[in-house]
């Protein structure tokens, strides 16, 4: 009997929610990653993890579960799920360089019988083109025939109380059909429902499919709100009416630009596969440029309401108003907060923020200085830009005190003072 029932590598927002439930149903679970720190904290009983509380955390190490640097833990796991990141490189083409790293580890100590299944979300072909042939080279080991391996994209939410990893539908396909019931039967472990997919590439296209559907519909609503505002429309009254639509209609809201770990990178994946075809893929490029233009588009806003209290931005006090991607969680990955943030300082700006869950926040290497009396604040500032309505905010007293406030998630009521994207 090996060492471990579950390796996970990477022990971010994807791996550590994973290794929690593999704990929880009684897998023997070991986590392995690069970083000292992450080990440490782990170690210590600290989660840096929105979605994993520290008694979360105690109730895994009671368990069993361990976190290391030592990739040697590898040899003694019968299955190993790689969670590692798949951002853009400068050039917003895919970057597998953590990919490609994780799998030559497991290439290394790749034993017979394993399942290896990769997570991270990436192009098509993926698992298939780059992760088989590293394994295989690696290992002189052959898939299907001597290991296992599949690909089941992650589906993780941050923040969201209703779904987590096991009553969220868990997409599998694998290398071969022996493969997809290997890892199939893995994830039935822990995960209520496993639907299976006839190849490793229909589940790549699955999680692209997702985001890219959210990606394109996104963007729709933000040119909306760009020309209704020009018309005279109340868009998110027009939202509203057509959510009454019980069938052919699934609401979608404007906001400040698209942030976290998805959308402003999975449709890019997908961009990259179908430019290797020879043409553009058209949808999601333009969509691409709509919602990368509207933290522009924000300040453009933010710059009229000023100009109607005959005021400049050069010298006005900013205050921003969350700047996570997401409301009540720490997470700032991708967050449309910053190329706002950019453009005010080049403005002439004195920017300032308010965000429960973030303690200090730089933008290009400078620190935003942070407000901890929001009454104060907003009261004392030129402008109010909401960007992320967290739970925490007073937003009845940010309304009334408010010298004049741009709202980018429609959740304040209009007026003299206020108006909304």
């Amino acid at each position: 009997m090996s060492g471990y029932d579950l390796a996970v590598i990477g022990l971010g927002y994807v791996g550590m929610p994973l290794a929690k439930e593999a704990s929880a149903a009684g897998l023997r679970v070991v986590g392995l990653d690069v970083d000292q720190r992450k080990v440490d904290a782990l170690t210590a009983g600290h989660s840096y993890i929105d979605d994993l509380s520290d008694h979360d955390l105690d109730s895994m190490l009671a368990a069993g579960f361990t976190a290391t640097l030592d990739q040697a833990v590898l040899a003694a796991s019968d299955t190993i799920v790689i969670c590692v990141p798949t951002p853009l490189d400068e050039d917003h083409r895919p970057d597998l360089s953590a990919v490609r790293g994780a799998v030559e580890s497991v290439g290394r100590y790749l034993q017979r019988g394993t399942l290896v299944v990769l997570e991270s979300t990436t192009y098509p072909g993926t698992t298939d083109e780059v992760v088989r042939p590293i394994l295989e080279d690696a290992s002189g080991l052959t898939a299907g025939v001597d290991f296992h391996l599949a690909f089941s994209p992650e589906r993780i939410d941050p923040g969201n109380a209703k779904y987590g990893l096991r009553n969220t539908p868990k997409v599998v396909g694998g290398y071969t059909p022996e493969c997809r019931d290997r890892a199939s039967a893995f994830y039935a472990r822990f995960i209520e429902q496993v639907v299976t997919v006839s190849g490793t590439r229909e589940a790549e296209m699955a999680k692209l499919l997702e985001n890219t559907y959210r990606h394109v519909n996104i963007a729709l609503v933000n040119e909306m709100a760009i020309f209704c505002d020009e018309l005279g429309v109340n868009l998110w009254e027009s939202i509203e009416a057509a959510a009454t639509k019980p069938f052919g209609f699934q609401k979608f809201l404007p906001g400040p630009g698209v942030g976290g770990h998805c959308i402003p990178v999975d449709p890019s994946y997908l961009s990259h596969a179908v430019r290797k075809l020879g043409y553009p893929f058209r949808f999601v490029e333009l969509a691409q440029e709509i919602n990368e233009r509207m933290p522009q588009y924000v300040v453009a806003r933010v710059t009229r309401l000023l100009n109607r209290a005959r005021k400049a931005v050069n010298g006005s006090t900013v205050l921003l108003l969350g700047v996570t991607y997401k409301p009540d969680i720490a997470d700032e990955r991708e967050t449309p907060a910053v190329p706002i943030a950019r453009v005010f300082r080049e403005l002439g700006a004195e920017l300032v923020f308010a965000d429960p869950h973030v303690k200090r926040w730089t933008v290009d290497g400078t620190e935003v200085p942070r407000v901890d009396d929001l009454a104060e604040a907003v009261a004392s500032a030129d402008v109010t830009v909401l960007l992320q309505q967290h739970s925490a905010f007073d937003l009845e007293m940010v309304e009334k005190r408010a010298l004049l406030l741009l709202d980018t998630r429609g959740v304040l009521s209009e007026g003299d003072r206020v108006e909304r994207l």
